[in-house]
């Protein structure tokens, strides 16, 4: 649904980059329901892709029985719905991800609990 403004819109936004720690990051595993959303991590942009997946996304998804058998290089990756092909050994701004950005990662073969999203 369209929204037309009947006058100016010039509100300064108020969750600008310079207000957070770090960046912020927008992270879901698609077809795993146990996960409403996506979460909104602050990540520095310095950090390298691939730590999304030994450092930050264990403490996030770990709890999940189906995190542990995921085979990292077989996992999808999208960009605010578009196929992102990442380097991991680049830094997330590197990868072009910046402030509120939204990446989603789906994972072959692992379909929710016990199969529960296929």
């Amino acid at each position: 649904m369209s929204v037309t403004a009947v006058a100016d819109y010039d509100i300064p936004a108020r969750d600008t980059v310079d207000k957070f720690p770090a960046p912020l990051l927008y992270i879901g595993w698609e077809d795993h329901l146990m996960f409403c959303a996506p979460f909104c991590l602050p990540l520095p942009p310095d950090m390298p892709f691939g730590a999304l997946a030994t450092q930050v996304l264990p403490g996030v998804f770990g709890y999940h029985p189906d995190f542990a058998r995921i085979d990292w290089n077989q996992v999808q990756w999208f960009r605010s719905g578009k196929a992102f092909s990442p380097d991991p050994a680049r830094s997330l701004a590197e990868n072009g991800l910046r402030h509120k950005d939204v990446i989603r990662f789906r994972t072959p073969g692992l379909d929710g609990i016990k199969g529960s999203c296929s």
